[in-house]
C-alpha cells in the first residue's frame, strides 16, 4: 500500500498536502480507495465554503458504497476538482495526484496535529485486526 511520506493523514483516510502557495490540498488515501473500489460519483464542497475540522464536506460513491468526505482541518474551500466529476475512476488510478479540494487554511499549524506517514500506516493495521 502507498503511503507518502510528504503528506498528512486523518483517521477517517483522508490525506493533506501542503501546497507552495499556502493552500492545502485535500484527497482520500489509497487505503480509502481500496476499500470502496471502482469509484463512480464524486461530489465536492462548494467554492468558497468554510469548514471547520472533522467536517462532512464531500462524498465519493464506488460500486460498492457510498463515503463521506471530511475536511482535515479547518479553512476555506478555494478550489474543487471538477475532472473527478467526468473521471471519478481516475482517484482509483491515483489517489495522491486525483486532489479534491484545495483549501485555504484557518490555521496551517492544524496540520501539524494530522498523522504523519508513519502513524498512518500504524492506524490501518491496527483497523485490519
Amino acid at each position: 500500500m502507498s503511503i507518502p511520506a510528504d503528506l498528512k493523514y486523518t483517521k477517517t483516510h483522508e490525506w493533506a498536502r501542503l501546497e507552495a502557495d499556502g493552500h492545502v490540498s485535500v484527497g482520500i488515501t489509497h487505503h480509502a480507495q481500496e476499500l470502496l473500489g471502482d469509484m463512480v460519483f464524486v461530489e465536492n464542497p462548494t467554492v468558497g465554503r468554510n469548514l471547520a475540522a472533522g467536517e462532512e464536506c464531500a462524498v465519493v460513491e464506488s460500486v460498492k458504497a457510498a463515503s463521506d468526505v471530511y475536511a482535515p482541518i479547518a479553512g476555506e474551500v478555494t478550489a474543487a476538482n471538477g475532472s473527478l466529476e467526468s473521471a471519478p475512476e481516475s482517484i482509483n488510478k491515483d489517489p495522491y495526484a486525483a486532489w479534491m479540494f484545495k483549501l485555504k487554511p484557518s490555521n496551517s499549524a492544524e496540520l501539524d496535529g494530522l498523522m504523519n506517514a508513519t502513524s498512518y500506516a500504524a492506524h490501518v493495521e491496527s483497523e485490519a485486526h
